[in-house]
């Protein structure tokens, strides 16, 4: 799977132009997609970067891409982030890194969206991979109670023996939902759940998937 995500994250890189200002994701994916800009960088490569995380911007910062706040760019005209499952409909759920709720907001504002991911993240139907809800940490248990209470089977993501914080500094439910029949009613009920702040469903929202399938990739259009 290691080379799938190498092959997926350098691919799409060719859709990269001089003088755009992109939209770099979060994870393990997107990280050969951001050393091999690193590359492009040194060679005469000009873009701005949009970072989705602290480890992005880290990375990227590192190789010497041009990283500016979100808030200094009129638009995006690139996002390539990865996806932790994607359906036949082409709805994702991500947040696996933990970034989901800077992922979402960067997309949104994008005028084109590349998904890349490795073969094995291509489903029938969504669920199979926990489903990432960011919620505030004020009365953060009686949140996951209400989970509890819908038949949500919410875990605390924990690292390091300690609660799981965002960028944001908030912490992340992971739903273990089996499958998803309507992602889009789902969407809607976890966001009117006060506590909640976003959830790990990106529906609609890519133009172009990427898959790795071996040492080759698969290019499909969206839209």
């Amino acid at each position: 799977m290691e080379m799938e995500k190498k092959t997926a994250g350098e691919k799409a890189v060719e859709f990269i132009e001089n003088g755009m200002t992109l939209g770099l994701g979060t994870g393990s994916t997107v990280y050969y997609t951001i050393l091999k800009i690193g590359e492009l960088v040194k060679k005469g490569l000009r873009i701005k970067a949009v970072s989705t995380s602290s480890k992005t911007t880290e990375l990227a910062k590192s190789l010497g891409i041009n990283v500016v706040p979100l808030d200094s760019v009129e638009n995006i005209d690139l996002v390539i982030d990865g996806a932790d499952e994607i359906d036949s409909d082409f709805n994702a759920i991500k947040g696996g890194g933990g970034a989901l709720l800077y992922e979402k907001i960067v997309a949104s504002l994008a005028k084109r969206v590349i998904w890349i991911v490795d073969s094995g993240k291509i489903v029938k139907k969504l669920g199979r991979f926990p489903l990432p809800v960011e919620i505030i940490p004020f009365g953060h248990t009686h949140t996951v109670k209400g989970f509890q209470k819908a038949g949500m089977n919410p875990v605390l993501r924990q690292r390091d023996g300690n609660l799981y914080i965002t960028d944001s500094g908030n912490y992340i439910a992971d739903l273990h939902l089996g499958e998803i029949d309507n992602p889009h009613e789902l969407s809607i009920f976890l966001n009117s759940r006060p506590g909640v702040v976003e959830n790990g469903l990106f529906l609609k929202m890519s133009d172009i998937v990427i898959v790795g399938r071996g040492n080759t990739t698969e290019i499909i259009n969206c839209r």
